[in-house]
């Protein structure tokens, strides 16, 4: 690796407190590297950002449709192919998610997963020193060396002798790193995570016989794909590594990506290794997307499923776009977890597990995603016997031809008083936990993170804004969502108990969820404003 960086005076400003454990990845060195990065492409992303927003501008107003694009139609009638993967990426049957605490990592590596991706994103709440010392973690990880002890439980964590390949997902485009501002902007999220991730840990995957694998998440459109592949081949130039060292798998996760897979695999040829159906942001982009169309007016949550026929030809898309051109692709999350003392209920959702990844399985998905190691077993049982010793399923060619018309038919099913509480209840409970720190948390026997919360969050202000009937003629205005959520906070009062339930932070997650919803505007996201309270609150 070349030292040319560390000659370069790092011109990062850190807003943020820089413990001892934390100077080992904010080195000089590394911030230098991330400097010049956040230099050369700053404007590019505001710039995508930007054309973001007009286009959503356009759907809004209805002058512009969604569909696949004129102006490559030559990329998708193409006879191209990816570059060839290295060896241990050509088995990802199971892969496992989930934050970066010391704890998850290893149990994550540990799980007999084929694959771990460590989330900075999704999974993860970007406070300040659990961002740095995540990256901590996965150096350690990388190195063997990551252990952690249970003050409480008395136990030791140590990484086994096999483990998981490490993948990384770094914030996506839209998302800011506060903490750290250069000549007066906040540099983005995405090559904070990726820029340390990579120059830590780069030299040393390699001599392993891996390399330095990403997950891209929250891409809108093949442009995006472009800047991506652009920062990878600028920051492989930088380290001295060949081009194609960095493999990449993005995340099908918003509508407008969708009616773009060939390009983006193009884009990002020399670097790819696959596509993976981010079903839940996937639901959440389809609603937000179309916020102001008042004929796509969706069904409760837990009505649209994997079955609905725009999520079938969704998926199908993916398989086949895919292995058209050599490239992984992944299913989707389970979000049920095991449930402990209760066999019955456990059996239902493992039956559940099992029927969805059979599912995937048998459309040609070459692996999967699990939340938590419990369902590894489950998973890899499916795609074992599916794959019958095989390694993948890149010779599987779907039959099907999706069109546009395919992916915009709006899910079916019945709005009930049921699912506006549903909704209020995780929505809420979600914000709660992730003001606390905890970007991901298990609510009713589903391991919730920011797009299943993204889902309730979305569907309540496309109810509220379009003045939606339930199942029963009652309208969801402002006053039934209100009597609503005081009912569901007292329920989960009753749950939680006083004491939990008044030391936390319940009301205030009750404020922004209820204003996020009612806002004449559907926000991007939910937790950027929050993001802001908690630097705010020196987080």
């Amino acid at each position: 690796m070349t030292t040319a960086v560390a000659e370069k005076k790092p011109t990062l400003e850190i807003r943020g407190p820089v413990s001892k454990e934390m100077e080992s990845v904010l080195t000089d060195e590394a911030l230098a590297f991330v400097a010049e990065l956040a230099r050369d492409f700053i404007p590019r992303v505001d710039a995508l950002l930007e054309r973001r927003k007009l286009r959503q501008r356009k759907i809004d107003a209805g002058t512009e449709v969604l569909g696949f694009l004129a102006d490559t139609a030559d990329v998708r009638a193409g006879d191209w192919r990816v570059a060839p993967l290295p060896p241990d990426l050509l088995k990802r049957r199971v892969e496992i998610t989930g934050p970066v605490s010391a704890k998850m990592v290893i149990n994550a590596l540990n799980s007999g997963a084929d694959v771990f991706m460590a989330d900075f994103e999704d999974a993860s709440c970007p406070i300040w020193e659990e961002m740095v010392l995540g990256q901590k973690n996965l150096m350690e990880a990388v190195r063997g060396t990551l252990t952690f002890r249970d003050e409480k439980k008395g136990k030791d964590y140590t990484l086994a002798e096999e483990t998981a390949v490490l993948m990384v997902r770094p914030r996506g485009w839209h998302l800011p790193e506060l903490h750290v501002w250069l000549d007066g902007h906040p540099i983005p999220g995405s090559i904070f995570d990726f820029g340390l991730y990579l120059f830590h840990n780069a030299e040393a995957l390699l001599d392993q016989g891996s390399g330095p694998y990403f997950y891209l998440p929250k891409l809108e459109g093949h442009l995006e794909a472009r800047l991506w592949n652009d920062v990878f081949l600028h920051a492989q130039r930088m380290l001295d590594l060949p081009r194609g060292t960095i493999k990449a798998t993005v995340l099908i996760e918003t509508l407008p990506a969708v009616f773009e897979m060939d390009e983006i695999l193009h884009e990002l040829k020399d670097h790819m290794a696959g596509l993976n159906c981010g079903r839940w942001d996937y639901i959440f982009s389809f609603i937000k997307t179309q916020r102001k169309n008042p004929n796509a007016l969706t069904p409760d949550r837990g009505q649209i499923g994997m079955t609905q026929p725009a999520m079938r030809a969704y998926t199908q898309l993916v398989v086949k776009t895919c292995h058209r051109r050599g490239a992984f692709a992944m299913g989707g999350m389970a979000a049920q977890i095991p449930i402990k003392g209760d066999d019955a209920a456990n059996q239902v959702a493992l039956d559940k597990v099992t029927g969805d990844k059979l599912r995937e399985a048998s459309d040609g998905h070459d692996g999967t995603w699990v939340a938590h190691p419990g369902l590894v077993p489950v998973a890899m049982r499916v795609f074992e016997e599916q794959l019958e010793g095989r390694d993948n399923q890149l010779e599987v060619a779907p039959l099907v031809d999706v069109t546009a018309e395919d992916l915009l038919a709006v899910p079916t099913g019945t709005r009930t008083e049921d699912g506006v509480r549903e909704n209020l209840r995780v929505g809420i409970q979600y914000l709660e936990a992730w003001l606390r720190g905890s970007g991901c948390v298990p609510l009713y026997n589903l391991m919730e993170d920011a797009a299943t919360a993204e889902i309730s969050r979305a569907q309540l202000w496309q109810w509220h804004h379009h003045k939606a009937e339930l199942e029963d003629g009652r309208v969801v205005d402002g006053a039934l969502l209100d009597q609503l959520a005081d009912e569901e906070m007292e329920r989960v009062r009753g749950e939680v108990g006083d004491l939990r339930f008044d030391s936390g932070r319940y009301a205030l997650a009750r404020e922004l969820f209820m204003d996020l919803v009612k806002k004449s505007s559907l926000p991007n996201f939910l937790t950027t404003g929050a993001y802001k309270r908690l630097v705010d609150e020196g987080r």
